[in-house]
């Protein structure tokens, strides 16, 4: 495999290390990369297993960032007067200092990164960190990927085709056309084929769920239960189409089915987008919280329920959410479990 030409980075200097490469990396993600970058920031990862685990921890940081410019709270909140007396104007000058904290940490990520040892990830998270990994992944051939909390994929590709295995978990995928490259997606015994398009596959131990959102694919089935054979021709769905191979032993053959919008839509409803509210109460804005995360919020008092504000939150920053809702709005926060998390009235 070839290796990155030393004068891909600034200098060209040997002594560059993977951490010092992959902060130059993230930055030149950041302003969008040519095809002739993804082609050497592909031969990058692929010539040293060190890179690629440089290379998460330095997008795992710039996730972080772009979470916290997601917490964009609006100048005109209304909090509840009784609740927030004390602390009422703060929520005014919140977006300035968030938006320049951003930009001062983002400086100071990369010139830190430069130099620090790579952080070491314990083996069981806290969940506050696990809901922060939605991660959003650009392959070499501008394909992207969606992945889901805990997701896994590993990328395998050639000259004559791109494969990528799905490990565990679900992702969506948005393919770059390229009709001399197919592009499969393996996972659990199922084959999904697609030269252009958009679609979500999830891995479960039961089965493997594939959705069509965009043109059209191919599924070969060769899970428990579904016997393989060449003949057997694949499975077609066109965008607004299920399918769900099952692994158990009996199972009958898979079907095709036509997937309303709005149930699409519930179904992915794990991708992260911007959550917009204008003067909402804060039992509306907990419900929208809830159906798009795995852990549920709760609010304990009545009267909270009704508290109203405006504000523009990423959908999967839950945590956010809830350290806005102590700090600046003078709730207590009970984590009572990994699944959920209590409001209430601070005492």
């Amino acid at each position: 495999m070839k290796s990155t030409p030393k004068n891909s980075f600034p200098g060209g200097s040997p002594a560059w290390n993977p951490a010092d490469e992959a902060a130059f990396w993230a930055l030149r993600h950041d302003r969008g990369l040519t095809a002739a970058e993804q082609d050497e920031f592909s031969q990058w990862l692929a010539s040293n297993p060190r890179h690629r685990a440089a290379w998460a921890e330095h997008r795992w940081g710039w996730d972080e960032l772009d979470r916290l410019a997601g917490l964009q709270t609006s100048l005109h909140a209304v909090p509840d007067p009784d609740l927030l007396a004390p602390r009422g104007r703060r929520l005014v000058r919140l977006v300035y200092p968030v938006l320049a904290a951003a930009a001062m940490v983002a400086l100071g990520l990369f010139l830190w990164t430069a130099r620090a040892p790579l952080p070491v990830v314990p083996a069981n998270p806290p969940v506050s960190r696990m809901l922060a990994l939605i991660e959003q992944r650009e392959l070499a051939d501008g394909s992207q990927i969606e992945l889901n909390r805990g997701a896994i994929v590993t990328e395998h590709y050639s000259a004559g085709e791109r494969r990528v295995r799905l490990e565990r978990g679900e992702a969506h995928f948005k393919v770059a056309k390229d009709p001399a490259r197919p592009f499969f997606v393996e996972v659990g015994g199922v084959t999904v084929r697609a030269v252009g398009t958009a679609f979500n596959v999830r891995l479960d131990s039961a089965s493997v769920e594939v959705i069509v959102t965009e043109g059209k694919v191919g599924v070969q089935c060769a899970a428990a239960g579904v016997p393989a054979r060449q003949e057997d021709p694949p499975l077609a769905l066109a965008a607004g189409e299920r399918t769900v191979v099952s692994f158990a032993p009996a199972a009958p053959a898979p079907q095709v089915t036509v997937v309303p919008p709005a149930e699409i839509e519930a179904r992915l409803a794990w991708q992260p987008r911007l959550l917009d509210f204008t003067d909402a109460p804060l039992a509306e804005i907990v419900a929208e919280f809830n159906r798009r995360n795995p852990v549920r919020l709760t609010i304990e008092a009545t009267s909270l329920r009704e508290v109203r504000l405006s504000a523009t939150f990423r959908s999967d920053n839950v945590e956010g959410f809830v350290r806005l809702m102590e700090s600046d709005f003078g709730m207590k926060v009970e984590r009572r479990s990994d699944s959920e998390i209590v409001l209430s009235r601070a005492r």
